[in-house]
């Protein structure tokens, strides 16, 4: 039978199965084969805390999402367009999640009786389909024996049942492979490396993927194929990167880029450890990883580093954050650079560890004892985090000062393609190391006797203490976590020098803002009511949702926070200019709350935490609401403007092959 290419410009996948499926794996693979094929992609990995979640239940089961298209975009998508289910588990938990008309290919291997009744089925939805108790009737519904098929693909290997049935994740990556159009010497070459030790395991992965591929081409269940074409992009160098690696790549280019070695002293946690796995890899660039025995002792040792030198840095999560908090007292008090990656994930205590949040703004902001002003930067989505880890080098060693580094769970485990930056356009990072005393000492005529090193006296332009390497002839001097004497750095029981160091250590953060560009508004007509201001990984869905509010004819503006401590000096200004301000949030509106205390603005929450990113057509249309509020007219947005950019549905045109 003749198949069809159907062009489509994006398309929603999400891989889901037993945790020890090898959805991750698979839906890893699918994107890098789209990424080496040129589309723009996000993802969005989603699985248990567990290490091996109880097998064929709801809660153990793991996806893996990728959004593909050939135009920009900013999101994993709210609903999949095909959902691949490995077992009842995954198909129960994950049909809510599917829109009307959403294809699902299902393997009915695992549609035993138990495993139905472990998954909360009183019967096999498979059997009933096209029957009047069909439950799936408003879906593409495609049940295909993919374990069963693996198994016989793979038999001249020798492997066990158990083993064979392994590789049925590349069988299903085969097949929607080529449904896709994916190009496979990617996955190939990767299956060949990754098993070279162990041939039989090594070509039975790669048959089954074969097989899978193969299949579709051969079968009449699946007869047309669809084609995204690449997307647009400035001309450069692109890979496909995590926000975890990214993050771990803009510290390397922080000491690369400041002639520091890089010191991390880091405890593993959910979902930070990638960072510490991938900084181990870079002795090459003077970079030294401590796997601590606590996350105590992990900042005490990046502390230590940074007293000696180097760009001491920390790795951790929320509960990490909090154990780490009165010894990033003492980093603000002593004023040495380090930098503290926070990836937020969903709490409190041990909480969601394996799903997002942005809910320890607060805790970066105000969590330590005493006023202990930190600066705060935030990635906004997995690429941006390279350049937000080298941006907090920059204030860090600049400014004599911890920085709080806001990333969480959704940018760590999610990707996007990355244009690798030319090296010349990074910024230099001076760390200008105290070199000589930088105190007379004089006698009571008011004769100079001599010098000495003063390790508070401060640079006029940054407020920034002097940074004297332990060692250096002449500059000895002592730190400590008590109050120092301004200039002298000696300790101070004062009441007056007390509160002049406060005011200055906090004036010293407030300086940072002069160092930071105007805030970006992107509000093209001009004639917009309504901001809408976000921070963090919330970039993507605020972004999709102004696109669609906009493409419905309504104007809406658009602005997002890197800096948070402080903030930009212009943002007060831009709040102003806007009748209704909207800050959606993974927290319970703890931007919303500074942005009112700071500039007294009616800051409006747009608040869930769900453990996922928001939803983008959720927060259009509490956008359209609002605008309909500020313009005192209806808002309708499902009829898209002819005066907006076009609309970014899926097209069906039909091409014979």
């Amino acid at each position: 039978m003749a198949k069809q290419v159907k062009q489509l410009d994006r398309v929603i996948i999400r891989f889901a199965g037993d945790s020890g499926d090898g959805m991750q794996l698979t839906g890893d693979r699918f994107t890098q084969e789209s990424a080496v094929f040129g589309n723009d992609l996000v993802t969005l990995p989603n699985f248990p805390a567990e290490i091996r979640a109880p097998q064929g239940t709801l809660p153990g089961v793991s996806s893996f999402q990728v959004h593909f298209a050939d135009h920009d975009i900013l999101t994993a998508g709210d609903a999949p367009d095909v959902l691949v289910a490995m077992n009842p588990a995954a198909l129960k938990a994950n049909l809510g999640d599917l829109p009307k008309g959403a294809t699902i290919i299902v393997d009915t291997h695992d549609f035993t009786g138990r495993n139905l009744q472990k998954a909360g089925y009183d019967a096999n939805p498979l059997e009933s389909l096209g029957d009047a108790n069909d439950q799936l009737r408003e879906f593409s519904v495609h049940p295909v024996d993919l374990t069963g098929m693996t198994v016989e693909a793979v038999k001249e290997f020798g492997l066990s049942r158990k083993d064979a049935a392994r590789a049925k994740n590349m069988f299903a990556l085969g097949l929607l492979s080529w449904m896709y159009g994916r190009p496979t010497d990617s996955t190939i070459a990767f299956l060949t490396k990754r098993f070279a030790k162990v041939a039989d395991i090594r070509d039975a992965n790669i048959t089954a993927f074969k097989a899978g591929w193969n299949f579709g081409e051969t079968t009449e269940t699946f007869v047309v194929q669809y084609e995204i074409k690449p997307a647009p992009m400035s001309m450069g160098t692109y890979r496909n990167i995590t926000g975890n690696l990214a993050l771990a790549y803009g510290l390397v280019a922080g000491g690369v880029q400041s002639g520091l070695p890089v010191f991390l002293g880091s405890y593993p946690i959910t979902p930070a450890s990638d960072i510490l796995h991938e900084l181990s890899k870079h002795k090459g660039f003077g970079v030294t990883t401590l796997q601590a025995e606590d996350e105590i002792a992990g900042v005490g040792a990046a502390i230590g580093a940074s007293f000696a030198g180097h760009l001491g840095v920390t790795t951790t999560s929320g509960p990490g954050i909090a154990l780490k908090s009165e010894a990033i007292g003492l980093a603000v008090m002593t004023e040495l650079p380090l930098v503290v990656v926070d990836v937020q994930r969903g709490g409190p205590s041990t909480g969601l560890p394996t799903k997002t949040e942005q809910a320890d703004l607060l805790q970066a902001m105000f969590g330590r004892n005493g006023e202990a002003p930190v600066p705060i930067v935030a990635p906004q989505s997995p690429g941006d985090c390279f350049d937000a880890a080298l941006e907090a080098c920059r204030i860090a060693v600049t400014y004599r000062t911890p920085v709080m580094l806001l990333s969480d769970g959704y940018l760590a485990n999610g990707s996007e393609p990355w244009r690798i930056p030319e090296i010349a356009d990074l910024p230099t990072i001076d760390p200008a190391f105290a070199t000589e005393p930088n105190h007379e000492l004089v006698d009571a005529d008011g004769n100079v006797t001599g010098t000495d090193f003063w390790p508070y006296l401060r640079d006029e332009e940054t407020l920034a203490r002097p940074w004297a390497v332990p060692g250096t002839p002449g500059l000895e001097h002592r730190i400590g976590g008590l109050e120092k004497g301004e200039g002298h750095g000696n300790i101070s029981y004062d009441p007056a020098n007390h509160d002049f160091m406060v005011r200055t250590r906090q004036a010293k953060v407030d300086r940072i803002a002069e160092s930071l560009p105007p805030l970006e508004v992107d509000d093209p007509s001009g004639r917009a009511k309504v901001l809408v201001i976000g921070w963090g990984s919330t970039y993507g869905p605020i972004g999709a949702g102004v696109r669609r509010v906009r493409r419905a004819g309504y104007d809406v503006a658009q602005a997002h926070l890197r800096h948070l401590n402080p903030f930009p000096k212009d943002l007060g200004e831009v709040l102003k200019r806007y009748d209704k301000v909207l800050v959606p949030e993974m927290n319970l509106g703890q931007l919303s709350l500074l942005l009112r205390g700071r500039y007294l603005v009616d800051a409006i929450g747009y608040n869930h935490v769900r453990g996922l990113p928001l939803k983008a057509a959720e927060l259009a249309e509490a956008i359209g609401n609002l605008v309909a509020d500020a313009e005192g007219i209806a808002v309708d947005l499902t009829t898209p403007s002819t005066a907006t950019e076009p609309a970014t549905e899926p097209a069906t045109e039909e091409v014979s092959r």
